[in-house]
């Protein structure tokens, strides 16, 4: 008697599954003729680009979204930056729950512990990321509309303020602004020194950014500082630092981009400048006339990107923050690294590690194939736009229109490695059952 093999998915496999599907089903809609304004002409490439962009919250787009796409295409856009931005974790725990499958207890504790390690279920983790999303983008959206409505009018203020509110709480960065006359993305250039529109879209970028678990642990705490997961001081902490440290940086960096400003302008422009790179992809400046020191601390926040478990990207700051004090302790010749009154395991060092190593050979991979690629590119421009898919960003220096194909399918991996993570696709790809460990002699290596 034959017994038929079960297929057993993991959670990781699944996630992963369901962005790749999510993204081929993207492309389908973005191909069709009614996605693409009259007198347009839209690649599968390119489709699936954009697709590709938006699943993974990325924000690049080789059009310009406000002309290119009609009304069909650019909803559907939307609707994959919402539908990623909620989490498809979230929307995979509502299948479990709705089709009762049985889970393992792997699978169960992704995703039913919450922020204070309680089981709470499905079902509550789910209701409390869709309301706390939607509050978030509501509030963001009626207070766009008090500058996008008087410039833009009644319909179309409403709509590019839902439209910028839930773009940049998922950190997505797509805007419908239009282009300028040299063909770079506008962005939201016109309103550098308005300062309800940049701050709203700041704080909704640092709301998604931080995640659900950080902000849920701050309700349940009811904003005592003191009761505050490990996780969720470190996260605040970190961000608060590369925020204000970020504004002073661009302040002095860019004082010649910023010339033609009073200094309440430039303070509000450095401090877009800080928060942007770390997920979000919008502009208040033109990105290609950076100066060399902002540029890279750009590329190094684009690098870091927000928190575990949220809308953004990049390495995250937990890697970030488990790294430089592992960093200090082993410099130090301590045997345990510590964060306030709690010690890390040194195993958690080595994942960040991996982490980072993975990001940054990614990076080196792709710039030198998209080089190779594309020679007559700027090497500023490529690496740039590497760091920018990887990190799931969405800051170009106006080269993603300029991508050949075999450029964009790397940008696109780079894009979909980003938004998985590097750690949950190799669990999906390398996940098999545990077998007993032969533990080799020890010896060593020269190091440093």
């Amino acid at each position: 008697m034959k017994h038929k093999r079960k297929l057993k998915l993991s959670v990781w496999r699944l996630l992963a599954l369901i962005y790749l599907a999510g993204t081929v089903f993207g492309s389908l809609l973005l191909i069709l003729p009614f996605a693409t304004k009259s007198g347009q002409h839209t690649t599968y490439i390119n489709a699936l680009f954009t697709a590709a962009s938006a699943v993974c919250i990325t924000g690049l787009s080789p059009y310009d979204v406000a002309t290119h796409w009609t009304l069909f295409g650019q909803l559907s856009i939307l609707f994959l930056v919402q539908l990623s931005g909620l989490g498809f974790m979230t929307l995979v725990s509502a299948a479990f729950l709705i089709f009762k499958k049985g889970m393992g207890s792997s699978s169960r504790n992704a995703f039913m512990l919450d922020s204070r390690g309680k089981y709470n279920g499905i079902g509550t983790l789910l209701k409390r990321i869709v309301i706390g999303t939607l509050i978030c983008e509501t509030l963001g959206a009626l207070l766009l509309m008090i500058s996008f409505i008087p410039k833009f009018g009644a319909g179309k203020g409403i709509y590019f303020s839902i439209w910028h509110s839930v773009s940049a709480f998922c950190n997505a960065g797509f805007d419908l602004m239009g282009t300028a006359e040299n063909g770079g993305f506008v962005s939201l250039t016109g309103f550098t020194g308005d300062p309800l529109v940049s701050i709203t879209i700041s704080a909704l970028v640092i709301l998604g950014g931080l995640g659900f678990a950080v902000w849920g642990d701050v309700l349940d705490c009811k904003f005592n500082y003191k009761k505050f997961q490990l996780n969720t001081k470190v996260v605040l902490i970190v961000n608060a630092i590369l925020i204000v440290l970020g504004t002073l940086l661009f302040l002095l960096f860019e004082r010649a981009t910023f010339s033609g400003m009073n200094f309440g302008k430039k303070l509000l422009a450095s401090f877009f400048a800080s928060v942007t790179p770390r997920s979000a992809g919008f502009a208040t400046y033109d990105y290609t006339q950076l100066s060399d020191s902002g540029y890279l601390l750009t590329v190094i926040y684009m690098f870091i990107g927000g928190s575990s478990g949220s809308t953004a990207g990049g390495i995250r700051v937990g890697t970030f923050a488990v790294i430089m004090t592992g960093m200090f302790a082993v410099f130090r010749g301590r045997r345990d690294i510590n964060i306030g009154k709690r010690r890390i395991d040194f195993s958690l060092l080595s994942q960040a590690l991996a982490i980072f190593a993975a990001f940054l050979m990614g990076v080196i991979i792709s710039v030198l194939a998209i080089d190779t690629i594309q020679p007559e590119a700027e090497f500023n421009e490529v690496l740039f736009e590497c760091v920018s898919a990887l990190s799931n960003a969405g800051l170009s220096m106006s080269f993603t229109p300029h991508l050949k194909v075999a450029s964009s399918i790397i940008i696109i991996l780079l894009m979909y490695a980003g938004r998985v993570g590097i750690l949950t696709l190799a669990l999906a790809l390398g996940e098999k059952k545990t077998a007993a460990e032969i533990r080799r002699p020890v010896d060593n290596l020269l190091i440093g």
